[in-house]
């Protein structure tokens, strides 16, 4: 209740405050892992895990109907979702009969909700695009989405980031040739530091004017490890890790936001297990002792792909939260290791991106001429952090022109 309070008033100070000639800046809204909807259709001839899956249909929403999350639904769920790996060709694919689309590029309709019910629970991008739209700003002409297949990391993103390109293009031209503003969640923040790194100057100078990143992991994070090892319930009570882990390993983005060397200490242990201890030096040997090799092939396509120490060379607004409890070390025993669940050393951070990571946008400062704002609000949890009133106000003031460089 005190956060609805906070937000209509920081609205209110906000509407009272917008010249009506002030510049409004068009937005692209990048989301993270597991914030892009994704469609399904089936023409399956392999057998799927149970007999009342279905191997024939329509389009329908896969990613992510909670219904499909539901005890042995699930099994169903996880099998249409996890892709195969071609270790020739390096590249993975969806199982043979699996159609997959993400739909509605350019818009926000599908990052605005994980699903499209449009229901409270399923919030996303929604509480900032709301408070945009009643602001004047439109849906699909200067507020855009740039969704993606957040299962594949940056070696497979082709397409999108080419997609992304003409976009900013489009947006730029729609809203006359007003410089556009990215506003990242989460993975998507590293994603379009990666497309940065591949404009030249001049480009980014004519078409972008800042970028707004909200919970990005610049150095990865360390409860990738245990997706990768024991499976995570993506804080669904009732599923269980071991049964989606098939799918999570198969995700070549798990391993993309694995813990960088750039940012733990090669002495430092992050992963305990009966045998021995691991450190960010040791995923080879990590990934043979969880029987999972083709996750440490996953990590080497995608660890030189990113160079986190190299600045984007834009304006950067940096939005974060700590103090929450935050894996740090798992610790595995005997019984546990790898297919049960760890007990957890906590760490600094926003629940679910260690603060190390989150601050990785210092390591930039000195290194570009243009600014680094940043903001931390403590014990906001990682997603939570988008609907936070604090956070909806920031973006808003950025958007607006409103933003005061001078604090």
């Amino acid at each position: 209740m005190i956060w609805h309070l906070l937000l209509l008033l920081s609205f209110i100070f906000t509407i009272n405050n917008i010249n009506g000639d002030s510049i409004r800046y068009p937005a692209i809204f990048i989301p993270g892992n597991g914030g892009s909807q994704i469609w399904a259709r089936l023409n399956r001839t392999s057998p799927p895990p149970h007999f009342f899956c279905s191997r024939h249909s329509n389009w329908f929403e896969l990613w992510l109907d909670v219904r499909l999350l539901l005890p042995e639904v699930i099994d169903c769920f996880v099998d249409n979702m996890r892709l195969t790996y071609n270790s020739t060709t390096k590249k993975t694919s969806n199982l043979e009969g699996v159609e997959i689309q993400v739909p509605d590029f350019g818009q926000t309709s599908s990052i605005e909700f994980f699903d499209s019910s449009g229901i409270g629970y399923s919030s996303y991008f929604a509480p900032i695009i709301r408070s945009l739209v009643a602001l004047g700003y439109t849906r699909g002409v200067d507020l855009r989405g740039a969704p993606y297949d957040f299962r594949r990391g940056l070696d497979e993103q082709e397409e999108f980031f080419d997609n992304l390109t003409k976009l900013v293009i489009d947006t730029y031209e729609q809203n006359n040739q007003t410089k556009v503003i990215f506003v990242t969640h989460s993975m998507g923040g590293p994603f379009a530091l990666y497309w940065l790194h591949r404009q030249k100057a001049s480009f980014k100078e004519k078409y972008i004017r800042s970028m707004v990143n909200i919970a990005a992991p610049w150095g990865g994070a360390v409860k990738t490890l245990r997706l990768m090892a024991s499976g995570d319930n993506i804080d669904v009570y009732v599923v269980s890790p071991i049964r989606v882990r098939p799918y999570q390993r198969s995700a070549p983005s798990t391993a993309f936001l694995m813990p960088s060397f750039n940012f733990w200490d090669k002495n430092e242990v992050v992963v305990v297990s009966p045998k021995r201890n691991y450190t960010v030096h040791d995923y080879q040997d990590f990934f043979n002792d969880i029987n999972y090799p083709t996750g440490y092939e996953y990590w080497l396509n995608n660890k030189g792909l990113l160079d986190e120490l190299k600045p984007p060379e834009v304006e950067l607004h940096e939005i974060y939260s700590s103090q929450m409890p935050t894996p740090g070390v798992l610790l595995y025993n005997n019984r546990t290791f790898p297919d049960l669940q760890p007990v957890v050393l906590p760490d600094n951070g926003d629940g679910t991106v260690n603060i190390r990571s989150l601050l990785g946008f210092k390591k930039w400062e000195g290194k570009q001429k243009q600014d680094i704002h940043s903001t931390e609000l403590p014990g906001v949890e990682h997603l939570a952090i988008l609907r936070h009133p604090m956070t909806i106000n920031y973006v808003i003031q950025v958007l607006t022109g409103q933003f005061d460089y001078k604090k």
